[in-house]
C-alpha cells in the first residue's frame, strides 16, 4: 500500500500539470488567425454584430479574428464547419436559438451535434414584435386575443419565414398560452411575409423590429407589443406582451459565441471576458443598439444555464403546438 505522502504527492504532481497544461494553452491564445462563422448572409443585425466583435477581439487579443459567412440550411453549415473544427478556440461562431435549442427538436436529422458546442457569451437580443394589418377589429392585446379566439381554428393565418423560427415559434407559445388555433404560412424570409401583412394578404406576425419600426410608425402596421420581458430601446413606447395583457409571455431570440466543446476551459473564459468587457462599452452598446440587437452579457455559467430553461420552455412549445420533425 501506498504511503499517504506518496499518494498526496502524486495528486499534487497531477494537479500541477493539469495546471500547467491549461495556463500555457491561454496565454499563447492565440498563436494564429481565428475564424468567427455567422451562419447568415452578410448585411444582418448578426452579420454586423459578429464584426463589431471581431474587431474588438482583434484589438485586444492582438490577433486576426476573420469573419467567415456560412448562411444556410437553418444554421446547420456554419455548425458543421465549426464542430469539424480543431477544439483550440481558433474557430468560433456567432450561434442563437436556432442552433443551440431548436434544431435539434424539429430536424430529424442534422448535420452536427449541437452537444458539441461550447457555450462562450451571450452577447444579445433580437427584438421581435407581434404586429397586425390595421383592418384586423382590435387596438389592444386583449381585443386581438378575443378576435383570434373567436374565429374557427385554423380559419386565421400569420406569417413566418420558416417552421422553427422564431417568428414560428413565438406564435405558437402565444396560441398556446390563449388556446387558439391559426394557420402558419411561410415565407422565404420575414420580408416578403411582413409585406403580405401591410398588403393585408395575412392578419398578422411576430416579426424582428428593425424592418418593423418604420411601418408601425406611419401607421401601416398595428402593433401590439414586444415578446421579450423588458422593452425595447428604440422602440420605449411599445409596451411587452407581459404588460399589454399577456402575463408571463416571453419569448427571447438570443445571440451568443460558441466554439467547439473540448476547447480548453482557460481559453473559453478569455473568449468571454474579452467579449464581455467589449461590449460594455458604451460606445460598442450604442453600435449594436443601431444593428438592431440588445447587447447583453453573461459569464459562461449563466449562459449554460440559460439554454437549459430554452430547453425546456421550447420543447413544451413544440410539443403543445404538434410541431412534427422535418427531413
Amino acid at each position: 500500500m501506498k504511503k499517504p505522502v506518496v499518494v498526496m504527492l502524486q495528486l499534487a504532481c497531477a494537479l500541477f500539470a493539469a495546471t500547467a497544461v491549461q495556463v500555457p494553452a491561454a496565454a499563447a491564445y492565440p498563436d494564429r488567425p481565428v475564424t468567427f462563422l455567422v451562419p447568415y448572409a452578410p448585411g444582418g443585425g448578426t452579420d454586423v454584430y459578429a464584426r463589431i466583435l471581431a474587431d474588438g477581439l482583434q484589438q485586444q487579443l492582438k490577433q486576426s479574428f476573420v469573419v467567415e459567412n456560412r448562411a444556410g440550411a437553418a444554421t446547420q453549415i456554419a455548425a458543421s464547419v465549426l464542430i469539424n473544427a480543431p477544439a483550440d478556440g481558433h474557430t468560433i461562431m456567432m450561434a442563437a436559438g436556432t442552433t443551440l435549442v431548436v434544431n435539434p427538436m424539429i430536424y430529424k436529422k442534422l448535420s452536427y451535434n449541437a452537444d458539441e458546442l461550447a457555450p462562450v457569451a451571450m452577447v444579445g437580443h433580437s427584438v421581435f414584435v407581434l404586429l397586425a394589418n390595421p383592418s384586423v377589429p382590435a387596438k389592444t392585446l386583449p381585443e386581438l386575443i378575443a378576435y383570434i379566439k373567436s374565429q374557427p381554428p385554423g380559419s386565421l393565418s400569420y406569417g413566418t419565414p420558416g417552421s422553427g423560427t422564431p417568428h414560428h415559434l413565438f406564435m405558437e407559445m402565444l396560441l398556446s398560452r390563449i388556446g387558439a388555433k391559426m394557420t402558419q404560412v411561410p415565407y422565404r424570409g420575414s420580408t416578403p411575409a411582413l409585406t403580405d401583412v401591410v398588403a393585408g394578404n395575412i392578419p398578422m406576425m411576430i416579426v424582428d423590429l428593425t424592418p418593423a419600426q418604420q411601418l408601425i410608425s406611419e401607421g401601416r402596421v398595428r402593433a401590439f407589443g414586444i415578446t421579450s420581458p423588458k422593452r425595447a430601446k428604440p422602440a420605449p413606447d411599445i409596451p411587452t406582451l407581459d404588460e399589454a395583457g399577456l402575463p408571463g409571455y416571453a419569448g427571447i431570440a438570443f445571440n451568443a459565441v460558441v466554439t467547439k466543446k473540448g476547447t480548453p476551459k482557460a481559453i473559453i473564459d478569455r473568449l468571454n471576458k474579452t467579449i464581455t468587457d467589449h461590449v460594455k462599452r458604451p460606445e460598442i452598446t450604442q453600435k449594436v443598439y443601431s444593428s438592431g440587437i440588445q447587447p447583453v452579457t453573461s459569464t459562461v455559467e449563466e449562459f449554460e444555464s440559460f439554454i437549459a430553461d430554452e430547453k425546456t420552455k421550447w420543447s413544451k412549445v413544440i410539443a403543445d403546438a404538434g410541431i412534427a420533425k422535418v427531413d
